[in-house]
């Protein structure tokens, strides 16, 4: 009995260190591929002012209802746009990572507000990938 309960103990601990290291190197190697074409952050999402208020400001729930907004227009997007849907595995993996870190940022903002931030962080760049995933809309012109 003692020997099947640590069993699953040691498996569902090795399955969430694989989900975050594989959303973390996902998160790192599309955050590179956006940075080697030189893209910036569509200026409909308030993604780059985002990361910025995060280095600066101490009023983090004001930054995760922002996030919050751009997460629900992006998926708004994401799904009913043609043909630039949330199909693939690893998509759907950051959007798990960020219902994740929406979760862990809510248990950590009173007691921890330094994996509070990063839990936020993270938030913001699983948005920036996906926000990447839309590329430049034909007849749409963004505010630069």
């Amino acid at each position: 009995m003692l020997s099947g309960v640590l069993i699953i103990t040691v498996s569902v601990a090795l399955l969430i260190y694989w989900f975050r290291y594989s959303c973390l190197l996902l998160l790192r190697a599309r955050a590179e591929r956006l940075a080697a074409t030189a893209e910036l952050p569509d200026s409909r999402f308030g993604l780059a002012a985002i990361q910025e208020r995060l280095r600066a400001e101490a009023g983090l729930d004001a930054l995760e209802a922002s996030l919050n907004r751009d997460y629900r227009i992006l998926t708004y997007l994401l799904e009913h746009a043609a043909g630039r849907g949330l199909n693939s595995i690893e998509d759907r993996m950051l959007i798990l990572d960020y219902s994740v870190m929406r979760w862990w940022f809510r248990l950590t903002r009173v007691a921890a507000p330094r994996q509070a931030r990063e839990a936020l962080s993270e938030m913001a760049m699983v948005l920036t990938v996906l926000v990447g995933k839309l590329g430049p809309q034909p007849g749409i012109q963004s505010e630069a």
